[in-house]
């Protein structure tokens, strides 16, 4: 079996046996490196190596964890939710609850795709405008599982489809170049127009999986409770009832200005830190409880923070075992002459692949490099070899369980402790969008 294989079925199966994602990466990490021949320092070495590529991610979200606490402690939110309990009636038997759920679904569907192409904070918007929600959500008793795929969905379709904000980078910068890189020397070239296009048919499956996921799989009922997100001095209940004017104008300032800081910086981190620094000197909450609230907040991204992190080593160790472009060059070997059989064998190879990196930025590079020279050798169109690639690295954005496509929608909706990140954001994700981009991208690579 190859090392890459042998490492993801690893950490699979430890996940869903709800061992902790940052231990079954370490584990499978040091399992593949094993069977890829790899002494354990050298294991080690690549693991530790590779640390650094998610400390960044895993510091913002920590900060921005930090804000959102700051946030809640603050009243805000607990004000907003009990107006709209009571607004909509939440209590009385929740009158037209499909019409709440659906523009609740509606609006973050919104704001997901918003901060891919036209306000580019990519996932720095989820630790904010989630928390505040999960009192109105569990009062609407909306299943989490559904919010998460719409979440999911939203970061990922647009960029894969849209060439605007992040959807020029990937579409154009990081997809177009490399596959013109890898096919200049076989007689490929590929325009911008044609990667769009080429991507409708693989979305179309993703946005068929969304269809599912919503009307169908989670649109029951779940009961969950209402928990604080804070605890200090007073309650969030209390420090609404003397909230002043001028302080609320301050927490809108600090909200615009935590976007607008990150726009501009480039940073997470200095927005996160931005918003917090403001609500520290409104006076929202004492003076003396900002260091328990930092603390607090940075505690409820740990762990997101730190299978970010983990995630990171493991590609690193998956990379220097040399094991991927054996698992291509084995796989090609039971392919035969058979076009059909070759377009689902790269695509499951690339879901291996992309499982254990988890982020379809990273893997083009690596994938483009293998894939090119196999889709014209089997003489697939250069939309068709755009489908393939396209579609085999969106494949560890949508549904692993290292990528911040899954990571951040949990790092929102479990802000309370009630949303298991393999069971209701991996799973449900994994389900409704891997398995329609396997179809759906097998359908573009023999049609286009």
């Amino acid at each position: 079996m190859n090392a890459v294989v042998l490492a993801i079925l690893v950490m699979v199966t430890l996940s869903l046996a709800r061992v902790s994602v940052v231990f079954a990466l370490i584990i499978a990490s040091l399992v593949g490196g094993l069977w890829a021949g790899m002494p354990i320092g050298e294991i080690m070495d690549a693991f530790n190596d590779g640390l650094g590529n998610g400390a960044t991610v895993a510091i913002s979200y920590a900060v921005l964890g930090a804000f959102a606490v700051a946030l809640s402690r603050s009243g805000i939110t607990q004000l907003l939710s009990q107006k709209a309990i009571a607004g909509l009636h939440l209590d009385e038997g929740i009158p037209h609850r499909g019409t709440i759920v659906f523009t609740l679904l509606g609006v973050l569907l919104a704001f997901a795709v918003s901060s891919q192409n036209l306000i580019p904070v990519h996932i720095a918007f989820i630790p904010v405008l989630v928390p505040p929600l999960l009192k109105l959500m569990n009062h609407l008793k909306l299943d989490r599982r559904a919010v998460a795929c719409v979440i999911t969905f939203g970061i990922t379709a647009p960029y894969m489809l849209l060439p605007v904000g992040f959807g020029s980078i990937f579409l154009h910068d990081i997809l177009m170049a490399n596959l013109n890189e890898a096919g200049a020397e076989l007689g490929l070239t590929i325009t911008a127009d044609m990667v769009p296009l080429a991507m409708v048919i693989p979305i179309a499956g993703m946005a068929l999986g969304l269809g599912v996921a919503v009307l169908l799989s989670y649109r029951g009922k779940r009961e969950y409770r209402d928990l604080d997100l804070s605890h200090g001095d007073e309650t969030p209940a209390e420090a609404a009832s003397h909230l002043k004017p001028w302080q609320m104008g301050m927490l809108a300032i600090a909200l615009v200005g935590t976007v607008a800081v990150q726009l501009i910086s480039g940073s997470m981190v200095l927005g996160g830190l931005f918003g917090f620094a403001l609500l520290s000197v409104s006076g929202v909450f004492h003076w003396h409880e900002q260091d328990g609230i930092f603390t607090e907040g940075m505690r409820m991204m740990t762990l997101v923070g730190f299978i970010m992190i983990s995630a990171a080593g493991f590609a690193s160790v998956m990379q220097e075992s040399g094991q991927v472009e054996t698992l291509v060059e084995s796989s090609t070997a039971l392919i035969g002459d058979n076009q059909g059989l070759a377009a689902l064998i790269m695509l499951l190879v690339g879901l291996f692949i992309t499982m254990g990196i988890g982020s379809s930025f990273s893997t083009i590079p690596i994938i483009a490099s293998l894939y090119v020279p196999l889709a014209i050798n089997f003489g697939f169109s250069p939309m068709a070899t755009v489908a393939l690639v396209g579609t085999a690295a969106a494949l560890g954005d949508a549904g692993s369980p290292a990528s911040d496509s899954t990571l951040g929608p949990t790092a929102g909706l479990n802000a309370d402790g009630q949303h298991d990140h393999i069971w209701d954001s991996v799973v449900p994700t994994f389900l409704h969008y891997n398995i329609p981009l396997i179809v759906f991208g097998w359908l573009a690579a023999m049609t286009l």
